[in-house]
């Protein structure tokens, strides 16, 4: 049997709300006996009778029944504060908040005719136990306050947490239709972007040089276009399961780090520091989407030359791309790694949000780090346990 959850809403979590209230009554009729020890037999009948209906708003299962079914739980819980206003002899010091309280429940859970239809359960629920316990009128006429009061809380707190909901519909409907379009752009967009780059390339092989720059530029729109698609579908894939599984496997650090710069349209400026021994344990489709974020983004900001280095670093392997730009503005650095945190003309600042995603699937981590001149964007990859040099 798993943890019992009392927030959020449903016919469970309001029943089990309304078993917790009933439970701390209980608790209290039981603590009363000490001071009215003379009642004890009837705090005790209090607190059995609470302990009863908090365990019958625990087991029974409220999944499958309707969603207001659990309201009937407060007609035992009114008769319950009754019985405890008639034990303590009439003081209904307990018996006012806890209706209050009762009622501030079912707001947070039922529609308002639901609370309007427990004013009468409610009120002889107070009353009767006033009359029976020759209480004077002034105390009886205590009611005519309570009741509206508690009735006004409700219908405020019901309007409220009504508000609320329907906000939360309408954001995942809004949620619904932004996974679907980013489903859509992922999926059917990338195929015709295929076929039209193969035409452009072909056209630009026998084209005249100045047709051929045009067919250049629109080349280069077409992978930035590719990119983001490849970039909505790696979006919705982390926001539908929550995490990516990875294929980590043995590869040589600087052969792939040179393969995975031939898909970025860099020149000469990009220099690999990699040692030719180094070996990375990683995703290799993820660790190419990683470099290819890290260094187009370095082109496209900073100044070369951009510096592509892996390391080892304890129990980690580093990978950095540095570049000798004007480096990060303070206001930007805290949300750096944020979805569309940099974005403008050149791109939606999907890039390092991806990466950062792609780097904690491995188990490590993405930051920025200054440098003089540039910032340094360096990703950290866990070693296998049987590589580490402690071990």
């Amino acid at each position: 049997m798993g943890p019992i959850r009392l927030l959020g809403t449903g016919p469970r979590a309001a029943a089990r709300q309304a078993g917790v209230l009933l439970i701390l009554a209980g608790m209290l009729a039981v603590l009363g006996i000490a001071n009215d020890p003379g009642h004890a037999d009837r705090l005790l009948l209090v607190a059995a009778c609470d302990f009863a209906v908090a365990l019958v708003a625990f087991l029974v299962p409220w999944g499958l029944t309707g969603p207001n079914a659990p309201a009937w739980l407060g007609l035992p819980a009114f008769a319950v504060l009754g019985l405890s206003t008639w034990s303590f002899g009439g003081s209904a010091t307990g018996t006012g908040p806890f209706l209050v309280l009762v009622y501030a429940w079912a707001a947070l859970h039922f529609p308002r005719g639901i609370l309007l239809a427990y004013a009468v359960p409610a009120t002889l629920a107070y009353l009767v136990p006033l009359i029976l316990t020759g209480q004077p009128p002034i105390v009886l006429g205590s009611a005519f306050i309570l009741m509206p009061v508690a009735v006004a809380v409700a219908l405020l707190i019901e309007a409220q947490a009504r508000h609320l909901r329907d906000d939360r519909e309408r954001l995942e409907r809004i949620e619904q239709w932004r996974s679907a379009m980013m489903g859509t752009l992922a999926h059917d967009v990338r195929t015709p972007l295929s076929t039209v780059r193969m035409v452009l390339e072909e056209l630009k092989g026998q084209a005249p040089p100045h047709i051929a720059r045009m067919l250049d530029a629109a080349l280069r729109q077409t992978a930035r276009i590719t990119r983001l698609a490849e970039s909505l579908l790696d979006i919705q894939r982390i926001d539908s399961s929550g995490e990516l599984k990875l294929d980590r496997q043995p590869h040589n650090a600087r052969a792939l780090v040179h393969e995975m710069l031939t898909f970025v349209r860099v020149g000469p400026e990009v220099v690999v520091d990699v040692d030719e021994d180094m070996i990375l344990h990683v995703d290799k489709q993820r660790f190419e989407q990683i470099v290819v974020n890290l260094v187009t983004n370095a082109a496209r900001y900073g100044q070369p030359p951009i510096v592509v280095r892996v390391f080892g670093e304890g129990q980690f392997d580093r990978l950095e791309v540095r570049d000798h730009g004007p480096g990060i503005p303070d206001t930007l650095r805290a949300r750096l790694f944020s979805q569309f945190a940099v974005g403008g003309t050149e791109g939606v600042g999907l890039g390092l949000w991806i990466v950062r995603q792609l780097a904690v699937a491995h188990g490590g981590r993405a930051v920025a780090e200054s440098r003089d001149p540039g910032v340094a964007m360096v990703v950290t990859f866990p070693r296998p346990v049987a590589l580490d040099p402690d071990n």
